[in-house]
């Protein structure tokens, strides 16, 4: 990984974490057992992430796993040594919650598999980024398991049941391009270009205004839940809130003037 090493970052065993600018770089750094998810790693992406949330410098992450794969999922070298309900939720539940509740974008860059929970890693950031040989992996039926991580409720609300339910019990490997297909991936390139292609994207929207990315993310995780109401009352929230913002006056005086729109501003 390039890029600065985090200041006061503790030294995690298996996470690489840096900065590149105002981008955070986080991998998963078990790149033999192909990242496999120990109770050690989880609990260090959990920290990780939680130190990239506060850091009011960084303003989009890009997420990968060193290697020959994002994640093949729970290391089932562990399996059967620990209580899995309780595991779930105290040690997994708090990452998804971590990369769905910061008000900064997450960029997966997926190279090999993200196969098991390691798909629900995947499908819980913002964006999707695939190599074109890389694959989700969906075989929990398979080895007599149900979907976990979440990745019921993420399937079900990007693809609607019918299609969900069908995957889940059949697909095994869904390829990157029948990911992209499907919509659970935005881009697809070439596999030496994904982490780039990533970083790109991540330097694109930090770029933007701080407020309405976080607003924005903040309505689209709502809307995946929450009734029209309740949506619309929070983009009137959030809308007063842009609305009032030094960025947003600016922008407005230059429209006034025929400028283009942010020439002037920073959108801090």
């Amino acid at each position: 990984m390039s890029g600065d090493r985090q200041a006061g970052v503790p030294s995690y065993r298996h996470i690489a974490l840096a900065r590149e600018g105002a981008i955070g770089l986080l991998e998963l750094a078990r790149p033999a057992a192909l990242n496999a998810l120990t109770r050690e790693l989880r609990l260090e992406l959990h920290d990780a992430l939680d130190r990239l949330a506060g850091d009011a410098g960084i303003r989009a992450v890009v997420f990968s796993g060193q290697g020959r794969a994002f994640c093949a999922g729970a290391d089932l070298k562990e399996a059967g040594s620990s209580d899995v309900e309780l595991e779930l939720l105290e040690e997994y539940l708090p990452c998804f919650t971590a990369i769905a509740g910061m008000d900064k974008p997450v960029i997966a860059a997926v190279t090999g598999a993200a196969s098991g929970v390691g798909l629900s890693l995947a499908l819980h950031c913002d964006l999707l980024v695939m190599a074109e040989d890389a694959f989700l992996g969906l075989a929990f039926a398979r080895i007599g398991l149900v979907p976990d991580g979440g990745a019921s409720w993420l399937l079900v609300r990007q693809l609607g049941y019918r299609r969900a339910f069908e995957l889940a019990l059949e697909a095994g490997r869904i390829p990157a391009s029948r990911a992209l297909e499907l919509g659970l991936a935005n881009r697809v390139v070439p596999e030496p270009q994904v982490v780039a292609e990533a970083r790109q994207w991540a330097t694109q929207l930090a770029g933007l205004p701080v407020l309405a990315v976080a607003g924005t993310k903040k309505l689209m995780r709502l809307a995946a839940e929450a009734g029209f109401d309740e949506v619309f009352r929070e983009e009137a929230l959030l809308q007063a809130r842009c609305g009032a913002s030094e960025y947003f006056r600016r922008c407005l005086e230059e429209f006034r003037h025929k400028r283009p729109a942010g020439s002037g501003a920073s959108p801090g």
